[in-house]
Order: structure tokens, then C-alpha cells, then sequence
């Protein structure tokens, strides 16, 4: 029996596929700029964001409508630009995303660094196109500049630069996952809740829930790359270590790493019993949490 999330992805995420191929491709403007940029939104992935976002205003019991999706969407729009850019030489100089060429191997560094750029842009632009109240356009479009700007995901990148080299503290370390990775996944669960109404009870612990989903997704990202294959990620392995990069297997171990991991996922699952006990769905929720144990027992 498939569970309840699995489900949901089969039904929303063609939707929100065909959603984003969509908009790009109604866009005007040079054809090589909306292939470049179109080629790595289409590569697919976990879409985990944007499916977080629906994920929450399901469990609030809000429709699913095209406002939804074209918030999903901008926030998968957005978290593709920071994959190419992360792709470049300048970053982490990779030849593979999602088993396939990476965006500046495929249409050269140029047309990569004006893909994300487009990506970035037409975020903002796809969520000023919603029919949403200007109060909750508003809220969304500075939550989500928040979060992926100098204050969030672009800090999180420079330290993670800078930290090369240097052997970082682990609280060190989670401030940067915190920034780096988290914000995104936190912005998340913060829209899941603006679309979905929730109260201020409710929303306090779905962000906690995000928040500890958000570092063990990280922490979980550190261990791939140490114990799985090439195949199995579609990307290059190994790569941390032989960059020098502060990752939870290189400060505590791998044994620890899955300490760590275990932990938070114990917090995420405290935060969904709350919110259980409030009478909000979780099952959703839950099934995000399942990830991580499904791929741990293979």
C-alpha cells in the first residue's frame, strides 16, 4: 500500500511539472535563455519544497488551486537558479545534476550564470501573477527574498565558501545548514501556512517541524555523499572531503551523523504530535519524515 504522501505526489506533482513548463514557456524572450533555464527546471529532482507547500495546505484543508501551485512553483523556479549557480566552476565545479550535464556544461557558463538569473527574477515575477491579496503577495514575495537572499541561503552559501579549509565548530555548522538549506525549506512551510491560514499556534510549530526537517535533510545530504554512488545520487560523490567542506561526518563521524539525524527527526516528529494534538492532519507530514527512514534500511 503506498502511503499517503506518495499518493499525493502521484496526483500534484504532473500538475505542478506541467505548471512550470508551462510558464517558461510562454515567456518572452530569447530562445537559448528559456532552453537553458527550462532544461534544468525540467530535470526533475524531489521537488521536497514546493511539496511541502502543498503538503501544508492540504493538511489545512485549503484547495489546491493555480495560486498554489504558481507558489510552489516560484519557490521551485527559485531553488533551480541556486542549483545552477552552485553547479559553476566558481562554486562547486560539477559536471552532473540529477544524472544528467549541468546546466553550464550543456550551454556554456554564460548562458548558466543568465539561466539562474532568469530563474531568479521570474520568481517574483510568477508570484505577482497569482490572484492572491496584495497583503499576502506582499508577505510572501519578502519572505521568500528573505530567505533565499543575504540574509538566508546566499549567506549560507558564503560561509560554506569561506569555511573551506577551516575546521568549523558544530554549532558553527548548523548556523550555516541553518542559512544555506534551511531557509528555503523553512520559507516552505512559512508559505504552506500563509496559503493554508493557519493559526499562529499551528504555524509556531509547522516552522519547528521545518526547521528540524530542514537540518536533517542536510544532515542526510552530508552522509550521501560519503556512502552513496555516483548512480544512485546522479551527481559526483566523495566530493566533500576532497574540498575540505565541514560536514556532519567530518566533524562527528558517520556514526554521529546518524546520531545527529536520528535526533532531528525526533524533533520534527515532537513538533507533528503537537500539532496532532490540535486537531491538524499530520499523515502528509509524516510521510516527508518516512523518507529518510525508507532510504536508511536500503
Amino acid at each position: 500500500m503506498k502511503n499517503k504522501l506518495e499518493l499525493f505526489q502521484r496526483q500534484h506533482l504532473p500538475v505542478l511539472n506541467r505548471y512550470l513548463e508551462k510558464y517558461l514557456t510562454k515567456l518572452e524572450g530569447e530562445q537559448t535563455l528559456k532552453d537553458a533555464m527550462l532544461y534544468s527546471v525540467a530535470a526533475g529532482g524531489k521537488r521536497i519544497r514546493p511539496l511541502l507547500i502543498m503538503a501544508i495546505c492540504s493538511e489545512a484543508d485549503q484547495q489546491i488551486d493555480t495560486n498554489v501551485y504558481a507558489v510552489a512553483s516560484s519557490l521551485e523556479l527559485l531553488h533551480t537558479y541556486s542549483l545552477i549557480h552552485d553547479d559553476l566552476p566558481e562554486m562547486d565545479n560539477d559536471d552532473l545534476r540529477r544524472g544528467r550535464l549541468t546546466n553550464h556544461k550543456k550551454f556554456g557558463q554564460a548562458i548558466a550564470v543568465l539561466a539562474g538569473d532568469g530563474l531568479l527574477t521570474t520568481a517574483f515575477e510568477c508570484l505577482g501573477k497569482t490572484t492572491l491579496s496584495s497583503n499576502v503577495k506582499v508577505r510572501l514575495m519578502t519572505a521568500l527574498a528573505e530567505a533565499a537572499g543575504p540574509q538566508g541561503m546566499v549567506s549560507g552559501q558564503t560561509a560554506d565558501i569561506e569555511g573551506e579549509h577551516k575546521r568549523l565548530s558544530l554549532a558553527q555548522l548548523q548556523q550555516l545548514h541553518q542559512h544555506k538549506t534551511g531557509a528555503l525549506i523553512n520559507y516552505a512551510c512559512y508559505a504552506g501556512c500563509v496559503l493554508g491560514d493557519l493559526s499562529a499556534e499551528k504555524q509556531e510549530q509547522v516552522q519547528r517541524f521545518g526547521a528540524t526537517f530542514g537540518l536533517a535533510f542536510q544532515i542526510y545530504d552530508d552522509i550521501l555523499d560519503v556512502v552513496a554512488t555516483e548512480d544512485q545520487l546522479g551527481k559526483a560523490v566523495h566530493k566533500d572531503q576532497s574540498e575540505h567542506k565541514n560536514t556532519y561526518p567530518g566533524l562527528v563521524g558517520l556514526d554521529g551523523a546518524y546520531q545527529h539525524l536520528d535526533a532531528a527527526l525526533q524533533q520534527a516528529l515532537t513538533s507533528l504530535n503537537i500539532l496532532k494534538e490540535m486537531g491538524m492532519s499530520t499523515e502528509l507530514l509524516n510521510g516527508f519524515l518516512d523518507y529518510f527512514m525508507r532510504r536508511k534500511k536500503k
